[in-house]
């Protein structure tokens, strides 16, 4: 793919393009039961849940996990998350979205906490890599914040002429936005995923219902 000129949009991948709550929350549940913690409901998770994770689990303990607490829910984590994801999809309309952004030439990426080697395989079944002129995923320790892997992903594109400037990040956490302002690039958040719209809209950037209205906001902001 030659230089890209015009807008470029850094995807979030789970709770954005992959409509994954239902395994996020079964998950999070074992990650719990293995302490002896109470489940939760997805309702309660979209109201507490925060970055990094050990935090979100505090809220929940009223204590942060020790070191050893936090293998074990995240190992119990990551072994039940991919057991139930296989019966996960994509974001209704993601598709057609994905292919008429690329079709309008303009260009996107991902980029995701999920592991890089569970994530490009992922995408590449689901058929829709070739809308992408990068996948990143998380090559680290889980648990971290998004800002680093940002200026990472953001300088891989810079290399492929995305300019900071008229990139539009589009997830459905507080952290995209935070990430997305660390490098100077806009961003939309997207109420169905992991966070409430009202833990969504303290944060000051656009806040929509569907990827429909946030590709619009998108292409709006990267003008």
């Amino acid at each position: 793919m030659g230089m890209q000129t015009g807008a470029h949009i850094v995807w979030d991948w789970n709770g954005t393009l992959f409509h994954d709550n239902d395994a996020i929350i079964r998950a999070t549940n074992a990650a719990f039961a293995e302490l002896g913690l109470a489940a939760i409901t997805l309702e309660q998770y979209r109201a507490l849940y925060c970055v990094p994770v050990p935090k979100f689990y505090e809220r929940l303990m009223g204590r942060l996990p020790t070191e050893a607490e936090w293998e074990v829910m995240d190992a119990t984590f990551q072994r039940h998350y991919t057991e139930h994801r296989v019966r996960c999809g994509l974001t209704d309309g993601a598709v057609e979205l994905l292919a008429g952004w690329r079709s309008a030439g303009r260009s996107q990426s991902i980029l995701s906490m999920y592991g890089h080697d569970e994530l490009v395989p992922l995408v590449k079944g689901l058929g829709i890599e070739t809308h992408f002129i990068r996948v990143d995923g998380r090559t680290g320790p889980s648990g971290g914040s998004k800002a680093e892997h940002m200026v990472r992903h953001l300088a891989e594109l810079a290399l492929a002429g995305v300019e900071p400037a008229r990139t539009v990040v589009i997830g459905d956490a507080a952290d995209d936005a935070v990430a997305a302002r660390h490098v100077g690039a806009g961003a939309v958040l997207y109420t169905g995923g992991s966070h409430s719209r009202a833990s969504l809209e303290v944060v000051g950037v656009p806040v929509v219902d569907t990827l429909g209205e946030a590709v619009a906001e998108a292409a709006r902001l990267a003008a």
